[in-house]
């Protein structure tokens, strides 16, 4: 019994869970769907708190350029590029309606993956805070000041903890450590090898855990909550996350300006994001959605082995299910969407605005990872392809848009075992 019915009754509900327990490519479109002022008209967040967020990452800009090297051509500015896909469209051997074009996180500086919006943003968040009670500093000061001992004297007096499958931790060690926080990383099976590495050549404590990211964000909190100048960061229902991830709909748009491309209803822009626990897509769809209204259809795309926010949002039960309840192993090359169980805060939030949730198998995850290499010259990892699909998913018109989760920092023997499996498929 799961929530009190049968199997059977569930796949009676909702036929689209037969295909999905049988590890069967899914395409579930939100019959929930309404205009976008109706469906945010009770959102906890605006476009205000996405402003607030902008204008925090400006502040901290000058500091970023003076600690990370690599992001002093933008001014400390950590943002992607946008890349018009020539050849990959042909690839998929469907007609696309409309120009497609790739948004390269896997090239975000400091942790290479979208999860450097979220995380780097609240840890900042936090840095702030506290030197703004303390009387460090003012909004209106140079925060290079940010690089001194004084700094990392009173920061090292606090730890930051999260639960992660990989990419999320990267991004909160890396810029946690410079800032000269303490840092623990609670690690599920799920994460490679060589991103636990590098955390620790960080100086952040990682605990790797046999149970899925779930039960690492579980035991991160529970261990947090132990430690009076502890601070978790928590993946499944921080809004502060949540905000970083937003403010890149604001970037976004300037991109697609620069390129002459004018978003309408006659003209949609749709945008196809990588899902794990769903902090990521979901923050920056609510972006988008503020931003550019009806214009924007966001989907959402998932391993097969993980499907965990279709299931939530196609039953309307969020986080009160999981994929393992439903016979799913959660077990997928797609380490960054390994997730059993969706984010409740992302799932409500965007019940009404999400357009559709959609799965991939590993299998043509790889055969895209060597194509778009081979075509494009792109260096991806395996969750970072879900995304490239979703025209042929969905069947839209317009502008068509992938988000790319990472890939960049991939070591090259790690990046050569991927694509030689997706040339042997």
């Amino acid at each position: 019994m799961i929530q009190d019915k049968t199997m059977e009754e569930w796949i009676q509900s909702f036929p689209k869970i037969k295909d999905l327990i049988n590890y069967e490519e899914t395409t579930w479109f939100n019959n929930q769907l309404v205009n976008t002022d109706e469906a945010l008209a009770h959102a906890s967040l605006s476009e205000r708190d996405i402003l607030d967020a902008e204008a925090r990452l400006k502040r901290f800009a000058p500091y970023i350029a003076h600690v990370f090297p690599e992001t002093i051509e933008h001014a400390g500015i950590i943002e992607s590029p946008l890349t018009k896909l020539e050849h990959m469209p042909k690839l998929l051997n469907t007609p696309i309606d409309g120009p497609m074009f790739l948004k390269q996180d896997n090239l975000l500086a400091i942790s290479g993956s979208i999860k450097a919006r979220g995380g780097i943003y609240e840890v900042l968040t936090f840095a702030e805070k506290i030197a703004l009670e303390k009387g460090m500093i003012t909004v209106e000061d140079d925060y290079k000041k940010f690089d001194s001992n004084e700094f990392k004297s009173v920061f090292s007096k606090y730890e930051l903890v999260c639960g992660s499958t990989g990419n999320l931790g990267l991004s909160i060690g890396i810029m946690a450590a410079k800032l000269g926080f303490k840092v623990v990383i609670h690690m599920s099976q799920d994460a490679r090898l060589w991103k636990k590495d590098l955390l620790r050549s960080k100086g952040v404590r990682v605990i790797e855990h046999e149970d899925d990211y779930s039960k690492a964000v579980d035991q991160g909190r529970l261990d947090s909550q132990k430690q009076s100048n502890s601070y978790f960061i928590d993946d499944e229902n921080s809004k502060t996350l949540f905000l970083g991830y937003a403010v890149a709909a604001i970037r976004l748009k300037a991109q697609l300006q620069q390129e002459n491309i004018h978003i309408s209803l006659d003209n949609p822009l749709n945008v196809y994001l990588p899902c794990g626990v769903g902090g990521g897509p979901g923050g920056i769809s609510f972006g988008l959605k503020v931003i550019f209204k009806d214009a924007v259809n966001c989907y959402f795309a998932e391993p097969t082995h993980s499907p965990c926010m279709l299931l939530g949002m196609m039953t309307g039960y969020h986080d009160g299910i999981s994929v393992q309840e439903f016979g799913l192993d959660n077990e997928t090359a797609a380490d960054g969407l390994a997730v059993g169980r969706p984010s409740g805060f992302v799932g409500q939030l965007l019940e009404h605005a999400v357009k559709g949730v959609y799965t991939v198998s590993d299998q043509n995850m790889f055969k895209l990872l060597t194509q778009i290499y081979d075509s494009e010259g792109i260096k991806l990892e395996p969750s970072a392809l879900v995304g490239i699909v979703g025209p042929i998913k969905t069947k839209e018109k317009g502008v068509h848009l992938a988000w790319a989760t990472g890939g960049n920092m991939v070591p090259d023997e790690v990046y050569q075992e991927y694509y030689d499996l997706g040339k042997s498929i």
